[in-house]
């Protein structure tokens, strides 16, 4: 998930580079928004691994 937010991101910065304002605030707003549900779901696997331990 963390590639197709940085995926978003270079198509953004591409996108901007060549003056297409839309396409580079769309990809930028998918970027992010995929960037903080990484976040999410990281922060939640952390969580269960350390509540579950080691031993699996």
């Amino acid at each position: 998930m963390l590639g197709w937010a940085l995926a978003f991101l270079v198509i953004a910065i591409i996108a901007a580079v060549f003056g297409f304002g839309g396409i580079a605030t769309a990809s930028a707003g998918i970027a992010q928004i995929l960037f903080f549900v990484f976040l999410v779901l990281f922060v939640v696997a952390l969580v269960v691994r350390a509540v579950r331990g080691r031993n699996v």
